[in-house]
């Protein structure tokens, strides 16, 4: 086998796998955990288990994330830490309404 056809079946598989990476802005997979336990915690407060993260912004502490709630993705907000606590939800349009 020449070089060429060792280096094509190599560019396809590092092709296919960067497209199944989640681009959180971070090589830590510190968001998408933090993502996930908002999504829990934003679910469980508005009784809407339709949530979807919006966006999501790492702090020195925390991070803080947007979710949408909905057929409309209504934005609540939500702020987790390293631990896996979550505080701050509130809505977003509503001004905190629960």
């Amino acid at each position: 086998m020449n070089k060429a056809q060792k280096l094509v079946p190599g560019l396809l598989l590092g092709t296919l796998l960067t497209a199944c990476v989640e681009d959180s802005g971070s090589i830590s997979a510190t968001p998408s955990r933090a993502n996930q336990d908002c999504l829990t915690a934003v679910a469980q407060a508005t009784g809407n288990s339709q949530v979807r993260v919006l966006s999501s912004e790492a702090r020195e502490a925390n991070i803080l994330v947007i979710v949408g709630v909905g057929p409309d993705a209504a934005p609540w907000q939500c702020i987790t830490y390293g631990d896996g606590t979550t505080e701050g939800i509130m809505s977003l349009t509503d001004e905190g309404f629960l």
